[in-house]
């Protein structure tokens, strides 16, 4: 949302050290995008590390001036009593994350016809994110543009094939299922949004076990592919999470632009050979945080009353997410989201294990999973009782 910017924020010179730190980064980029160094990067065969450092000095580049835009058109977020911030923080921020893996990817990249319709559909989201982030749009019209960016990746082919082709229907069931897949991570990760590094550290830990679990699986397009997110959420990371709170947010823009990518590279990958189950499962665990959260709350809100249809449960905000929860218990926000960060890597951790495993491993390796899910629903459950929410 758009408020005033504090007086001192703006129109002050940049001091020497700013200058310094600023040129420092400046040559970074420079040197990376050096052709030599690309090339030596190919020949160790260290393709994957070129790729999220390049995204890395990018992102850090750029949110600096992003911040700055921000700052001087007034896309702040205010206080409020549902948020954990309290001094008005530029917003903005996912478009250097968004803008630092773009580059990246046109730099390096020649696009599959599935890339291009997550990287059209992406930019669509992000655009919409960045009018919200400086106007504060409606939920249904962010809704259908988010719908809009699902269509264009569903275009070119990004659709699931959970549902087999001999079942009746099978093409338009796995065309609702896609967007249904991609409007739930989108917003389970926006949703999430709600703390310093929180939803940028998942995005890390994500795209992370996704390059993993592809180069398993031998697709080395999508392990390059995850990179970029990577390299980028890392150089946002030291602004907005960092002793003394956020010098920025993410923003609309930026938390919606993390959830739409990652929901698109599980689309594309393939996950299993003829192994439907660990092909759904793999990239259900991997982001099983964001997904166990929006469907937990959703069921809490029904169940309790505080929402009755979709426009209100897409109006309907309130300080009842698991970094809430976690931080009814008496967590610190720091802790909160540490937490949260280890919860994801275990996950993350059996959906590898799931990809080698036998079936009675791979059942054990869910239970484990559910387990797992399960101290979360009692740790939320308290927390519930103690905030009295």
């Amino acid at each position: 949302m758009s408020v005033t910017a504090r007086p001192d924020e703006l129109g002050r010179p940049l001091g020497l050290g700013a200058l310094v730190a600023g040129l420092a980064r400046a040559v970074l980029v420079i040197v990376l995008l050096a052709r030599d160094v690309r090339a030596a990067f190919t020949l160790a065969r260290l393709e994957w590390a070129y790729l999220a450092a390049l995204a890395f000095a990018l992102s850090l580049f750029a949110v600096p001036i992003v911040r700055a835009l921000a700052l001087r058109v007034g896309a702040l977020d205010a206080p409020a009593a549902r948020k954990v911030h309290h001094v008005p923080t530029p917003l903005l921020g996912g478009a250097a994350v968004w803008s630092a893996v773009a580059v990246t990817v046109l730099f390096n990249f020649h696009f599959s016809r599935g890339l291009k319709g997550v990287a059209v559909g992406a930019a669509i989201v992000v655009l919409l994110g960045i009018v919200d982030d400086v106007v504060d749009l409606p939920p249904t019209v962010k809704l259908g543009g988010q719908v809009a960016g699902v269509a264009v990746a569903m275009g070119y082919g990004v659709v699931l094939s959970v549902v087999p082709y001999w079942w009746p229907a099978s093409f338009l069931l796995n065309v609702v299922l896609t967007l249904l897949w991609f409007l739930t991570v989108t917003n389970a990760v926006q949703f999430l949004d709600g703390m310093d590094g929180l939803a940028t550290g998942l995005g890390i830990i994500a795209a992370l076990f996704f390059a993993v679990t592809a180069r398993q699986t031998n697709q080395p397009y999508l392990f390059f592919l995850a990179a970029p997110m990577v390299g980028a959420c890392l150089g946002f990371l030291p602004y907005n999470f960092r002793p003394g709170g956020a010098r920025i947010f993410l923003g609309d823009a930026g938390a919606s632009f993390i959830g739409f990518t990652l929901a698109g590279l599980a689309v594309m990958g393939e996950w299993a050979d003829n192994d439907p189950m660990v092909a759904l499962l793999t990239p259900v665990l991997i982001l099983a945080v964001p997904l166990f959260d929006v469907a937990f709350v959703g069921i809490v809100r029904v169940v309790t009353g505080k929402v009755h249809s979709l426009p209100e449960w897409l109006a309907y905000t309130g300080k009842d997410h698991i970094h809430h929860r976690f931080e009814a218990l008496g967590l610190t926000k720091t802790q909160s989201v540490f937490l949260i960060y280890f919860i994801a890597g275990t996950l993350g951790l059996s959906a590898i294990l799931l990809k080698e495993a036998t079936t009675h491993e791979a059942v054990l390796v869910l239970i484990q999973a559910a387990c797992v899910l399960a101290i979360i629903a009692i740790l939320e459950g308290v927390g519930r009782g103690r905030s009295g929410r």
